[in-house]
């Protein structure tokens, strides 16, 4: 650079460096010789924008817009040591590609003759159908799916579409993408006869101007090769187009004449214009409304056609075949495994998982199909071995790299169930409170979990394997059955089955109910066989006798029983009254009188007053005085039991008592009994000590942990309901170990806690179920014995029933210990949520819930039988009537008839028949009577009425002028008249035919003398005279005139005759056939409203029949035959066709009411789309969802605090009916007010809508306001203790209630999400954490362990 001098003599020099130019300053000595290259720069700039060339550009674009890239922000070098969840999808720039349409537009078919007549082209209609299941999932999903956020995976979201149930592969939306015209061959046959070419594309308006085509002839040559060898039929019968395409050749073929040794024919067909359809053949194609479509009449042809190939071939085929391809499919496979057990080890030579003893029959046989991937039923006895069946699926789902669900329908199952399979398997737990690992392979959850995986389409439901159904009876329970069924349906067809079962009568059916709806076959096994066999004894009196053993009911120990009870009667009534010393179980028990009776609840014959619950005896029994003496004979009873037990090593027992207040009683009586040994007390006070250490100091001392430990150190235990949970659990484990020796339990014990014993006592054989008290079924009687017997320590398992003051009959203890078990029947129903789900995804229908369920399985499973028969229904000729008056009329005539019939009865006994009528058949009176045909109705008048000689009416009718019906009589005198009748003119007729006076003068005998029936003609018309029942009387009509009785009846005189038959005929007023009949009110004294209006309505249908062409008509009795045959038939197809309707389903009425009450609040539209107010009623799943729902959006939790709220909330979970009445706020009392008034509104409107609910019903079962004021002092933070002296609720219910709670928050917290409300949202987070502490959520000791 140039030198730069500055005036102080300080020279420098300025430049640039680097590319990015910055500015340097030299300095430079004073004196510096002057160079030619120090002129020269020492940098030159680039150019500010670089030349772009066409790979330049092509760079730029990849790198920015095509190729993934990371935030520069996030990752800097600055970050590097920074971790994040980071999202790749969310993040990668890749360009999606456009959205699948879920619709597309084809054309819609329509007949030729039905086609408008003024247009000239037809041009298809366009229609708008779903394409979802012509995706690539369609056989797993409905509609495209993506996999959804991570944090949706396991439990899914409202906003996933569920997968597609396994066996809805015929949904109707196959049959709409390919258009009517398309598949039958309609359009094929009219290109072929020259109709133009569809230019037009679906929805669009104008399509490509071809010009005016026109027809082009052209000729066909078919060649038929002799040479190739007939193709075997299938077992199914396919049609295709070349079918299609042949049939409408051979429509327009004309075959040439051909030599013997030509091999192939020429076939000219002449294709012209379309000509148009004219008027007459367009009548001639229309047939009846019951036959067949006409555009079936070509495929039918072809369908026969194949049919009748396919027949000849399977007549060559083999017998067997022929057998094979008749039998329909079995789905529920009971044979075939004969063999599997003796060569399991050949058959499954690498087990997935192997056992420490040797496998029953039925175990290696389940074995054996579920490693074929079959779906298996295995029904046995408690304690058979069922759970090694799901061991091993759970085995196979590692093994493949799968997964595999257990559900279970009892919550205290699904921890058992965890804690057992953790050291073999890598298990994961779902229930409503605890969320375990839910990456796990194998996983246990509740039913309700895993249906509302279902319904939100979870992710993780692709990678199950097997689902495991433990106790499949439950499906009986009347509360949550239906959530079995819907799971059933709801599974996609990927998914196995292995269900395990008690032994039910109905097996069979049940599998192959499933086997129906998911299109897969159930292999179905097990036994009746019990691994331990149990005697049943009853135990009276200090002494047992057996009653059944093997199966077999012995009558000899009832006998002897008997027989002791009758000697401690007798000894009773000599030794007076009796007294309870407290005596040990040891002595005479005869001198114990107690107040009790057993199951027959019979009255004591001694003292005392009559017992009410038939088996329940102790402090409950008796009144005043002897309240002690109860309380002392009860304490006796169970120490001679006891006692009796020990003596014959028959500890452990299990007790049943149906009552937590009898268990606990029970369980107190034996205050003074010690059965546990020094090392046995030490392992149970350790075993406490470690169980309740993790509960604070407050909650150690609670007075129920306290009571029961001091029971649990004698060895003694109590479970039911109304415990603390992590008390059950700990009497559950020391059952287990075998340290308590006698246990009070009720019948949730045997449902849900795997623990045999050796003995089993029920404590009697009756229960209260909820709404009466009742014998035990034979099942849960079953299910409760079979605790009896442990495998391995025991070779017989004792099940004793107490009988205290009388033995129970005998057919009552055979039905109940060798009764067949309860059948399992579907308790499937419509609940709202069930529908919104269903109604959130188009492709899925309600009716397809419905059909697929239980209840209707008889009902789908004829219907192939119902489509066949309504097939040969239509294929029947129709009948038609041939009417020689015009247009026939006499299916009108006939529905009038049948309507009229429908009266008939009840009119004629209770207007015709009583008394009040009576009076006004009088001689003279104008009747309607029936005729011999029954179909037409004759006017007549009544000439005489019964006397002591003629017990009938004698009246004169007149008759329909038919020369087949009309017959001379013997009279002489009347066989001029038979014949054709023809009118005189009035100069020629005779002084006797046209002058006569209204009566004759001389009086009359009182005696006929004409030969009933006499029947002839007079004034142009027919008449007949003879005698008829009263039940034969129609109608009284209010018209009476005098007739001449004696030329009547005694004469004969054709003078009479004519008189009577004119006056009848002049008795027609205002052009009605018949006069009016008399008045029901004023006349007939008819007080019966319902009665005067069928009065009124069947004289208005025989009016209208008398007016009706075919009244007189001389084929009436035939064309009403005809009509009957017709109208049969119509009620037969209508019949088949409801039947196989959604209409003939039993829920149907139940649905659109549940419809219509969706609408008129909102959770749908008129189109039966999902609302806002109806997803929000989705969320609700532990408390009713149309009050949640309503409560949500009147916002009736916003004036409350967290604590009132959640305090308000606990009426929808709290279950039990009777509690103290909460003391409650002036504010919660208002809220409760305004809750309680939202749920009557519900109920109102359920009625309204035909729903069977009784308002007040509806809101009492729903809202149970209960525990309102303890949840409300919980959340505040008040101890347990305390909180359990505000309520008369056990503890137990308590916990649960509150447990429960915290899910309801959970789900108004997700509800206030949809709907936006963020206050809402915070209230609930708040209150969850209010209530989540202490004992009530402590952890289950089957899930940390101890």
């Amino acid at each position: 650079m140039d030198r730069i001098d500055t005036v102080k003599e300080l020279p420098f020099r300025v430049g640039f460096t680097g590319h990015s130019g910055h500015i340097r300053i030299e300095p430079l000595p004073s004196v510096q010789q002057s160079s030619p290259v120090n002129s020269l720069p020492e940098f030159i700039l680039p150019p500010a924008f670089p030349r772009e060339t066409p790979e330049s550009i092509k760079k730029f674009v990849e790198d920015k817009y095509l190729l993934p890239g990371l935030d520069p922000d996030e990752f800097s070098a600055e970050k590097a040591g920074k971790q994040w969840e980071f999202d790749w999808f969310d993040q990668a720039k890749i360009q999606l590609e456009p959205t699948m349409p879920r619709s597309v537009v084809v054309p819609a078919w329509e007949l030729p003759f039905r086609r408008s007549s003024d247009v000239e082209k037809w041009e298809p209609a366009s229609v708008q159908v779903d394409v979802s299941e012509l995706m690539v999932e369609a056989d797993n999903s409905i509609g495209v799916r993506i996999s959804g956020p991570p944090k949706d995976f396991v439990k899914g979201s409202m906003n996933n579409r569920p997968f597609r149930p396994g066996g809805l592969d015929d949904s109707q939306s196959i049959g709409r993408i390919v258009p009517e015209g398309a598949s039958n061959g309609e359009w094929v046959w009219e290109v072929l006869n020259g109709a133009p070419a569809q230019i037009i594309p679906p929805s669009f308006k104008q399509g490509m101007d071809l010009g005016d085509l026109k027809g082009h002839s052209c000729s066909w040559i078919i060649h038929e090769d002799h040479s190739v060898p007939k193709r075997t039929s299938e077992s199914t019968l396919s049609v295709q187009f070349d079918d299609l395409f042949k049939k409408a050749w051979e429509e327009d073929i004309t075959e040439l004449p051909i030599d013997g040794d030509t091999s192939e024919s020429e076939i000219e067909i002449q294709a012209g214009s379309p000509k148009p359809i004219p008027q007459e053949a367009e009548n001639k194609l229309e047939l009846p409304e019951d036959a067949r479509d006409p555009e079936s009449s070509v495929i039918d042809q072809i369908l026969s056609t194949a049919s009748e190939e396919m027949s000849k071939t399977l007549n060559d085929s083999s017998d067997a075949g022929q057998q094979q391809s008749k039998e329909p499919k079995v789905w529920a496979v009971t044979g075939g495994s004969d063999g599997i057990a003796d060569r399991f080890n050949e058959l499954v030579p690498d087990m997935a998982l192997d056992f420490p003893f040797e496998l029953d029959a039925f175990q290696k046989e389940a074995i054996y199909y579920l490693e074929k991937g079959e779906s298996v039923f295995v029904a046995a006895h408690t304690s058979a071995g069922k759970t090694v069946v799901a061991e091993y699926a759970f085995a196979l789902a590692t093994k493949h790299c799968t997964r595999a669900v257990y559900t279970a329908p009892i919550k205290t199952i699904s921890n058992q169930k965890y804690r057992d399979f953790s050291g073999k398997f890598d298990v994961g737990l779902l229930t409503g409170d605890v969320s375990l690992r839910p990456e796990a392979s194998c996983l246990i959850m509740t039913t309700e979990i895993l249906r509302s995986m279902l319904y939100r389409g979870a992710d993780i439901i692709r990678d199950i394997e097997w689902v495991i159904f433990d106790e499949v009876h439950y499906v009986n329970d009347v509360e949550r059955g239906v959530v079995w069924e819907e799971v059933i349906i709801m599974l996609p067809r990927h998914i196995n089955f292995v269900l395990l079962s008690a032994t039910v009568p109905n097996t069979i059916e049940f599998a192959d109910w499933i086997g129906r709806t998911k299109q897969k076959q159930i292999r179905v096994t097990g036994t009746t066989k019990r691994p331990v066999p149990l005697e049943h004894c009853l135990f009276y009196s200090g002494e047992l006798y057996k009653i059944c053993e093997h199966e077999k009911f012995l009558s000899q120990g009832l006998q002897a029983a008997k027989a002791a009870h009758k000697r401690k009667s007798m000894g009773t009534a000599s030794g007076g009254s009796g007294s309870y010393p407290s005596l040990p179980a040891s002595q005479d028990n005869s001198r114990y009188q107690k107040p009790g009776g057993f199951a027959r609840g019979k009255p004591n014959q001694q003292t005392g007053p009559p017992p009410k619950l038939g088996n329940f005896g102790g402090a409950s029994r008796g009144g005043g005085s002897n309240n002690w003496g109860s309380r002392i004979s009860e304490k006796s009873l169970w120490l001679s039991l006891i006692n009796k037990l020990s003596k014959t090593s028959l500890l452990p027992v299990v007790i049943f008592c149906f009552s937590k207040n009898r268990c606990d009683k029970s369980a107190d009586n034996l205050y003074g009994t010690d059965l546990t040994s020094r090392s046995e007390k030490s392992e149970i006070r350790i075993f406490c000590d470690k169980a309740f250490s993790r509960l604070k100091g407050s909650d150690r001392n609670l007075p129920q942990i306290v009571r029961v430990q001091g029971l649990l150190h004698r060895g003694i235990g109590v479970h039911h309901a109304g415990l603390l949970p992590i008390v059950k659990e700990v009497v559950e484990m020391l059952f287990c170990r075998g340290v308590i020796k006698v246990l009070f339990s009720t019948e949730t014990f045997a449902m849900g806690v795997n623990a045999p014993a050796r003995t089993v006592v029920f404590d009697t054989v009756r229960k209260f179920d909820g709404k009466e008290f009742r014998q035990l079924l034979p099942g849960e009687y079953t299910q409760m014995a079979g605790r009896a017997g442990r495998r391995g320590l025991d070779k017989i398992g004792s099940v004793l029933v107490m009988c205290r003051d009388e033995i129970p009959d005998e057919s009552d203890l055979k039905n109940v210990i060798t009764g067949s078990a309860t059948r399992l029947e579907s308790q499937f129903r419509l609940t709202y949520i069930m529908i919104m789900h269903l109604l959130r995804v188009e492709e899925l229908k309600v009716e397809d819930m419905l059909k697929r369920s239980f209840a209707e399985f008889h009902a789908q499973k004829k219907l192939p039988e119902q489509q066949q028969l309504l097939m040969r229904k239509l294929a029947q000729p129709a009948k038609s009537i041939d009417c020689i008056k015009g247009e026939p009329a006499i299916e009108e005539y006939y529905e009038w008839y049948q309507e009229a019939e429908m009266y008939s009865n009840r009119i004629t006994e209770a207007v015709v028949q009583s008394s009040a009528s009576q009076t006004f058949l009088q001689p003279g009176r104008v009747v309607v009577v029936k005729s011999q045909s029954g179909q037409d109705h004759l006017l007549g008048v009544v000439l005489k009425t019964p006397s002591s000689n003629n017990k009938q009416y004698i009246v004169m009718v007149l008759t329909p002028l038919l020369p087949s019906t009309i017959q001379s009589s013997n009279d002489p005198q009347n066989n001029s008249s038979a014949g054709l009748q023809l009118l005189m003119p009035k100069s020629k007729r005779g002084m006797d035919d046209d002058f006569y006076t209204s009566g004759t003068t001389r009086k009359g005998s009182g005696i006929v003398k004409i030969k009933l029936p006499h029947r002839g003609n007079a004034a142009g018309a027919s008449y007949e005279v003879k005698e008829i029942d009263n039940k034969e009387f129609l109608s009284i009509c209010n018209a009476k005139f005098k007739p001449d009785l004696v030329g009547l009846l005694e004469d004969g005189s054709s003078a009479a005759y004519s008189k009577t038959v004119q006056t009848l005929l002049n008795q027609k007023v205002d052009g009605n056939k018949y006069p009016p009949a008399l008045d029901p009110v004023k006349d007939l004294k008819l007080k019966d409203v319902s009665l005067v209006e069928a009065y009124y309505k069947w004289n208005h249908l025989l009016q209208k029949m008398s007016e009706n062409k075919c009244h007189n008509c001389p084929k009436l009795e035939e064309h009403i035959k005809v009509a009957r045959e017709i109208r049969k038939y119509k009620e037969e197809v209508k019949a088949l066709k409801f039947q196989m309707s959604d209409e003939a389903l039993q829920q149907m009425p139940h649905f659109q009411g549940r419809i219509d009450v969706l609408k008129e609040i909102g959770c749908i539209d008129d189109e039966l789309v999902v609302q806002i107010k109806g997803r929000v009623a989705c969320e609700m799943n532990s408390g009713e969802e149309l009050i949640c729902t309503e409560c949500l959006f009147e916002n009736q939790l916003d004036d409350l605090e967290p604590e009132e709220a959640v305090a308000l909330m606990s009426a929808f979970v709290f279950q039990q009916r009777n509690a103290s009445e909460p003391s409650l706020t002036p504010r919660l009392a208002q809220a409760k007010e305004r809750l309680y008034n939202t749920a009557i509104k519900l109920g109102q409107l359920q009625s309204h809508f035909k729903i069977q609910i009784d308002p007040e019903e509806y809101a009492r079962e729903n809202l149970k306001f209960g525990l309102v004021e303890v949840v409300y002092e919980w959340a505040k933070g008040t101890p347990f203790a305390d909180i359990c002296e505000l309520t008369d609720v056990p503890e137990g219910l308590i916990v649960r209630t509150i447990v429960r709670l915290d899910e309801t928050c959970r789900e108004f917290r997700n509800a206030a999400a949809i709907m936006g409300n963020s206050a809402l949202y915070k209230k609930m987070e708040v209150a969850s954490n209010a209530i989540k502490r202490d004992i009530v959520f402590a952890a289950s000791l089957y899930i940390t362990g101890l």
